[in-house]
């Protein structure tokens, strides 16, 4: 049985069904052997407060259903939803692409990778916001 393996860099830490586990001073693999386990990195979390954007919105809510702090079946009709909106805005291919993704994930019951094809639509969305406001990113 293959599971998912996990490379921990020293003292990183990870959540795994809830609990908060934390690597040692050397590099490491841990292998989850558990299908369907929660799992989030926290350096990859988004904090409550970064909650600013709508893919970050979108992202929040999947990160809450890993962390056991939301229910799955109703997060899962707020971030397709929220997928059906970013649709209207991400109209090129890859994005597009990224968000059929996310959704069959989410579908299926597998809200991490959902949540993975959503982070890649994060740097796109600060490109189209700091073209709206007149910047460059």
């Amino acid at each position: 049985m293959s599971g998912l393996v996990l490379k921990l860099s020293p003292k990183e830490r990870v959540l795994i069904n809830g609990a908060v586990i934390e690597n040692g001073d050397r590099r490491s693999r841990l292998s989850i052997m558990t299908p369907n386990a929660n799992i989030l990195r926290l350096r990859d979390a988004i904090h409550p407060d970064e909650v600013t954007t709508p893919v970050r919105r979108v992202c929040y809510i999947a990160q809450l259903v890993l962390s056991g702090d939301a229910d799955f079946e109703e997060a899962k009709v707020q971030i397709l939803r929220g997928i059906e909106q970013l649709s209207q805005v991400f109209t090129d291919a890859d994005s597009r692409s990224q968000l059929a993704v996310a959704t069959d994930q989410m579908v299926g019951g597998n809200t991490y990778q959902a949540l993975k094809a959503l982070r890649t639509l994060l740097p796109r969305e600060e490109r189209l916001l700091a073209a709206s406001r007149g910047g460059t990113a």
